[in-house]
């Protein structure tokens, strides 16, 4: 490194100190020491008081107005020094001297900033931006707003956005209440995040990784997802073919969908996110895939979250931060969980571009998503989309949110900012929906809804035996781990002694393929 001050007449009387590293060089002012600009433009000198062996001169690569020399300015100097004061700027002997001997300066600029300058005054700050905007496209009541470019969108894919914004309150309902009768043993929904959650899915293309987190549904469905394999993962039936009924439900997993199984820990999706992001930016035959993981405001006070975009941002890779902001982590509100403004504010401590978007409006998420994705893989770097919604249901079946929050609010959203409603009345201004379409689409959805329902609470169970498989990644000809035997021995001993005599055993046997038979009968190592 080099480096030398200069003054430029004509300008403001400002000295300009000329950095050059091995790789750029750069301006900096001496009025505070402000990075002014970078600059290919390689211009080198030493200090006057140099020895001739430690000078290095490169050409310049174009002409520049005839500076003059000026001794080498250091921050030690005093503020009226900087400024123009008539002392001298360079002491033989000072600190100066001796970073100037030795090739190097005193800069603000460390390892770990991008830039910087050097002030005599504290400069304390809570954010980057004193506010952070809210972007949309529709109003409340689904209007156009003002001056906003609607995103592109043709009726079929408009259309294939409200079919599925339409169908998951349909299998949400059904599932709740199945829940509530014992049929399944658990569920969430995605109520009043149907935008959010289709609108985000509707930009992402074909090759992308999906990670989701539990209130996905939606998204899953809109990619391809059919009603009898989502009925059949609740039920964990022979044909959940994603997690072989070994999984809770709302454990989706799709892989020929690009949708990777979602996990009952919070926020562990994160850091897979990261690492399948990574994947895409080093595999030569997926440039242009990208990935969208989602997670709510409660996931982002985990550890995982800033493991995961600390490693997305250092290593790089195409991925999309999708955060939908519901106001609450099961029982905890927003205000409780942290001080700063949203999850957006974090976005730019960690190098990723950031917006923040109304998550109840589907063609505002649509076109920031389709944006994001584009900056991702273009830049193979993360970017982080804040979607604003609001949960309207019970976080879960084991949930009552009554008991933290007023029953009349969640009623106040469902009428005021109705994702579905809004994304219906843009649909009517084009001429796109009716009222008889309205009709003739429910009953549709509620037909096929209960079907798969029906068919898919039929259905038995697989083998009782297939739980301790894929425990050790054990494949076919390979040997039985001892422990994953002995277990599924006693198993099998229990089932025996208990498993005709004990009502509840003797009800569960039934609804299995074989009814455990598979277990009784073998040594433990499996059928």
């Amino acid at each position: 490194m080099s480096s030398l001050l200069l003054r430029y007449p004509a300008k403001s009387g400002s000295n300009l100190l000329v950095i050059k590293t091995h790789r750029h060089i750069k301006l900096i002012s001496s009025n505070g020491f402000k990075v002014i600009t970078p600059s290919r433009t390689l211009i080198t000198g030493p200090p006057p008081s140099v020895p001739s062996s430690h000078r290095h001169t490169t050409p310049t690569s174009a002409p520049l107005p005839s500076p003059e020399p000026l001794p080498f300015f250091s921050p030690e100097v005093s503020a009226a020094q900087s400024q123009g004061d008539a002392k001298p700027l360079y002491v033989p002997g000072s600190q100066a001297d001796r970073l100037a001997r030795v090739g190097r300066m005193s800069s603000p600029l460390r390892r770990g900033s991008h830039e910087s300058w050097w002030s005599g005054e504290m400069g304390w700050f809570n954010a980057v931006a004193k506010t952070i905007p809210t972007y949309r496209v529709l109003d409340e009541e689904g209007h156009l707003v003002k001056g906003t470019k609607v995103p592109e969108i043709t009726k079929e894919e408009a259309l294939a956005m409200y079919r599925t914004m339409t169908l998951i309150p349909i299998v949400d309902n059904v599932l709740y209440l199945s829940q509530r009768q014992g049929r399944i043993s658990f569920y969430m929904q995605c109520a009043g995040e149907e935008a959010a959650i289709v609108g985000s899915s509707a930009a992402m293309l074909e090759g992308d990784e999906m990670f989701g987190q539990y209130r996905e549904s939606a998204a899953l469905l809109h990619r391809g997802f059919t009603l009898d394999s989502l009925m059949s993962q609740c039920f964990g039936n022979v044909e959940d073919k994603g997690t072989k009924g070994r999984m809770m439900p709302v454990h989706y997993s799709a892989p020929e969908l690009g949708f990777h199984t979602i996990t009952s820990p919070l926020a562990t999706q994160m850091p897979q996110a990261a690492g399948a992001a990574y994947a895409l930016k080093l595999d030569e035959d997926r440039q242009g895939d990208c990935v969208i993981c989602y997670f709510g405001d409660g996931a982002a006070s985990e550890g995982d979250f800033h493991a995961a975009l600390g490693m997305n941002s250092v290593l790089g890779g195409p991925c999309i931060w999708f955060c939908r902001n519901n106001g609450f982590a099961i029982s905890t509100p927003i205000i409780d969980q942290y001080a700063g403004d949203g999850i957006a504010s974090r976005g730019p401590a960690y190098g990723l571009d950031t917006i923040r978007v109304d998550g109840n409006d589907a063609l505002a998420v649509l076109s920031a998503v389709r944006e994001a994705r584009k900056r991702a893989v273009e830049g193979k770097k993360g970017v982080l989309v804040e979607a604003m919604t609001y949960r309207v249901g019970h976080h879960s079946t084991s949930d009552d949110s009554s008991m933290y929050r007023r029953v009349e609010e969640v009623k106040e959203w469902t009428v005021v900012d109705n994702p579905i409603h809004r994304f219906r009345a843009f649909l009517a201004s084009k001429s796109w929906w009716d009222e008889s379409s309205e009709k003739e689409l429910l009953a549709s959805h509620k037909s096929k809804v209960m079907k798969a329902f029906s068919r898919a609470e039929k259905l038995p169970k697989p083998k009782l035996g297939e739980m301790f498989n894929d425990v050790w990644g054990v494949g076919k000809g390979d040997e039985v781990p001892a422990v994953i035997m002995e277990q599924r021995a006693e198993l099998g001993r229990l089932l025996k002694k208990y498993g005709d005599v004990w009502e509840p055993w003797r009800k569960e046997r039934k609804r299995f393929v074989e009814e455990g038979m598979d277990v009784m009968d073998c040594d433990g190592r499996g059928s």
